[in-house]
């Protein structure tokens, strides 16, 4: 795991299309805006256990789901694991 130290403002970018910036820090939470292509789905951890990756894929195809996904913003900040 690489782990990188960001203040306010600050981006880390993955591969040729993903930027991940760190948009508020407050207490022992964190807030993060993913700028990502469509087809990159964006899922907080919590909400996948016990579910495979390919089962969830899946299912939103057959719903015809073709939006990124991504947490409300109400839910954007969420606690920082240690």
């Amino acid at each position: 795991m690489l782990v990188l130290a960001r203040k306010r403002g600050q981006s880390i970018i993955i591969g040729d299309g993903i930027e991940v910036k760190i948009l508020k820090v407050d207490g022992g939470y964190v807030s993060v805006g993913i700028d990502a292509p469509r087809e990159i789905s964006i899922n907080r951890a919590e909400l996948l256990e016990g579910f495979e990756p390919s089962a969830a894929e899946d299912s939103s195809e057959e719903a015809g789901d073709t939006e990124a996904k991504a947490a409300p913003e109400a839910d954007a900040a969420e606690p920082l694991a240690h």
